[in-house]
């Protein structure tokens, strides 16, 4: 095989500029054309992995099969490229300065004084050229988290300098790039965009492409102007305006010869393209009729005056799967628990939607208001599914109300309620008590078995599963029999039988919670079965209005 081409996408700007649907877009489109990709994040934090993050600030945590938390735009990785990416195609500055002196601790240097450069952007490099081997890829892409200009990605960016010497032509920078219109002004301004570029010569990098972000698209006038002072030639300039879709962003780039103009630089062969899947699913979409809404009440969407939906990011785009594979459109409406615990009368905008979902969290802000609005959906019929904390809350709500357990709670709530319907995992009080929280969770993929007659497993099609878990704490078996005596089903459980991974309703018309997270599995053409399922019984609702 030959060797491995390497694309840097790094930032200009201001961050949220869409590096990572670049990445994604870009990676489908080569992809397309049958070359083999991988594709990394670096996440300029000092924290280990993405686990510790605050979600309002950074975003959601998405799970990798083999375990790691990591940053959102892995995420959109895997759903564009139909890959299963694991924790090698992931790093942070915390991770890779841990690796450096954890071999430094061990002689790894035999004796050297080991410096920040070279030894730390080595060690970038190392990572960055195992993944592209052990993935066999003929083309990996390397997202830089941040903007350039940034103290935090600096050693990413000399990384990158030291690959482009090491592997001559085999090596192209990617600059995505934001281009205000100031309404005041009415004009698309380059010059941002050209302090960014002049920022990057600085690190001894120049860009051999440029994502041209904005409002709307970028004219040729102002292309020849980002190539003159920028030197890039115009027609490497890719326009990428602001769309209905991220999945629209492949068609986008294909119209501009985009991957075609990328493998010409690479010098490498312009195969056709085929099986162009984003076309599939574009087409289903436009197909769609009637509307169905689904509300998400959710802990972390407020952020001052805003709305932050990234920290669901794979929820929302596992309804959007679900909604284009049943035909019929979306509207997401976001739910503030709070309001719930604060005005009684607030819980009647449950009335409007016709399905609600409950996704993960941790900590109790806004628990009593989540469980108002699960004991509405449980009473009123309404299509309901329960996500991780989610599902707890299920468990929480339906013990106190049908199982009559008025003190029921979860332990990470209540340490000593004296009704535990949910408590630690085995082998998580030692963690605690001593403080080893990060990457301590239950992480990654593990196997679930199904009761032959549930809904689950008709949904599935399957008495078997695999799902990604990220959790301490869980249903406490010893009240099983208890909420199984007043009508709820343990539909499904570990192999062993230890542990509930998924409760269900039998008398409701859908009505399931699931320890694990399943819009991780999600895709575009391959919509979760349980996200499916959701949206096809609030097709009903729906109907029935």
């Amino acid at each position: 095989m030959k060797k491995p081409c390497y694309l840097f996408v790094v930032g200009g700007v201001m961050s949220g500029v869409g590096k990572g649907t670049a990445v994604a877009a870009l990676g489908q489109t080569l992809k397309a054309r049958g070359f083999t990709i991988t594709a990394l994040k670096i996440d300029p934090y000092v924290n280990v992995d993405a686990g510790t993050m605050n979600p309002l600030e950074h975003g959601e945590v998405f799970v990798t099969k083999d375990g790691d938390e990591t940053d959102q735009d892995i995420g959109t990785y895997e759903r564009f490229l139909g890959l299963e990416i694991t924790k090698i195609n992931y790093m942070t500055t915390g991770r890779v300065y841990q690796a450096v002196i954890d071999r430094e601790r061990a002689l790894g240097y035999g004796g050297k004084c080991v410096e920040v450069v070279p030894h730390v952007p080595e060690e970038v490099i190392r990572r960055i050229e195992a993944a592209t081997k052990l993935a066999k890829a003929e083309i990996a892409i390397i997202e830089i988290g941040g903007t350039v200009g940034e103290y935090q990605n600096i050693l990413f960016l000399e990384a990158a300098r030291m690959m482009q010497v090491r592997h001559r032509g085999r090596v192209k920078i990617i600059l995505v790039s934001y281009l205000p219109v100031p309404g005041s002004i009415g004009e698309m301004k380059t010059k941002p965009t050209q302090t960014a570029v002049r920022t990057l010569n600085a690190t001894g990098l120049s860009p051999d492409f440029v994502v041209a972000r904005g409002p709307v698209s970028i004219d040729r006038p102002r292309q020849q102007k980002i190539a003159d002072f920028c030197q890039v030639p115009w027609d490497h300039i890719i326009a990428a305006p602001d769309v209905k879709s991220i999945y629209d962003v492949p068609e986008l780039f294909e119209k501009q010869n985009f991957s075609k103009k990328v493998l010409t630089s690479l010098k490498l062969p312009l195969r056709p393209l085929a099986k162009p899947l984003w076309r599939s699913y574009l087409k289903q979409k436009a197909a769609a009729s009637g509307t169905v809404v689904v509300g998400v009440v959710g802990k972390y969407f407020s952020t001052g005056d805003f709305i932050l939906s990234d920290v669901y990011l794979s929820v929302i785009e596992a309804i959007k799967h679900a909604a284009v594979a049943n035909g019929v459109g979306l509207e997401l409406r976001w739910l503030n628990p709070e309001a719930y615990e604060k005005s009684s009368g607030a819980i009647n905008e449950l009335k409007e939607v016709d399905a609600l979902i409950v996704p993960g969290g941790f900590g109790n802000r806004g628990v009593e208001g989540k469980l108002k609005a699960i004991r509405f959906a449980r009473e009123n019929k309404l299509p309901f599914l329960g996500l991780c904390y989610g599902m707890q809350a299920a468990v929480i709500e339906f013990s106190r109300n049908v199982a009559k357990l008025k003190f029921a709670n979860t332990t990470e709530i209540m340490p000593n309620t004296p009704q535990p319907v949910i408590d630690l995992l085995a082998g998580q009080h030692s963690n605690l008590q001593n403080g080893r929280l990060g990457g301590t969770l239950r992480l990654g993929e593990y196997p679930c078995e199904l009761s032959p007659n549930s809904l689950a497993a008709k949904l599935y099609g399957t008495n078997k599963i695999k799902e990604r878990h990220r959790h301490r704490y869980e249903f406490n078996v010893d009240y099983a029999d208890k909420l199984q005596g007043v009508g709820m089903v343990l539909s499904g459980t570990s192999p062993d039988g230890k542990l509930v991974e998924i409760i269900e309703l039998p008398e409701h018309p859908f009505f399931i919670g699931v320890q694990f997270h399943p819009e991780f599995l999600s895709k575009p053409l391959a919509p979760h079965p349980l996200f499916n399922g959701l949206i096809t019984a609030a097709k009903k609702t729906s109907q029935s209005r």
